[in-house]
């Protein structure tokens, strides 16, 4: 088995496990709307439900509709990110574990959108009465993923400009 296909399996594993886990704590242990202050006057943990994309985008459409779209552009992406992971060679480390975290986020939120036809949300950072969009662990692996490849891209343009002078 390939190193880069060990990194892909245990980040899927463990970031699936983890995400599902966390949700289903929140959904059995608070009541929708309800705050539990993990550290005060920054984290909450709240459940809600999310319908919609990032920041409640789409979530005023019809339910088949929502779910439908939310379905297909998810699945989408899972075969673009599976695509570009699979194209990757094999001592680009960082960059599989970049798409690695993407695709394992989605995943997560899949899971909830085929299971609830909505996503769960959890986690309430804000400063006094300024919140910020409540989130969840598959979110988090999402913009991991995509902050690792960011860096990735941008450690890969400065070695090429140091062995290509102008």
């Amino acid at each position: 088995m390939s190193r880069k296909l060990i990194i892909f399996l245990v980040i899927l594993l463990a970031g699936v496990i983890l995400d599902q886990t966390t949700k289903i704590l929140v959904v059995r242990e608070l009541a929708v709307g309800e705050q539990l202050p993990v550290i005060k006057g920054f984290f909450n943990l709240v459940l809600t439900y999310n319908r919609g994309a990032a920041f409640g985008l789409f979530a005023e459409a019809s339910i088949k509709f929502a779910w439908l779209f939310f379905i297909a552009t998810t699945s989408l992406v899972m075969a673009v990110v599976a695509f570009l992971w699979w194209r990757l060679p094999a001592h680009q480390d960082l960059a599989a574990v970049g798409y690695s975290l993407i695709f394992t986020g989605a995943v997560g939120n899949l899971i909830d959108r085929l299971r609830l036809g909505e996503v769960v949300d959890f986690l309430d950072f804000h400063v006094g009465q300024l919140h910020w969009p409540a989130f969840n662990v598959a979110d988090s692996l999402v913009c991991a993923g995509a902050g690792l490849l960011l860096w990735f891209i941008f450690k890969e343009e400065q070695s090429q400009d140091v062995s290509h002078p102008v």
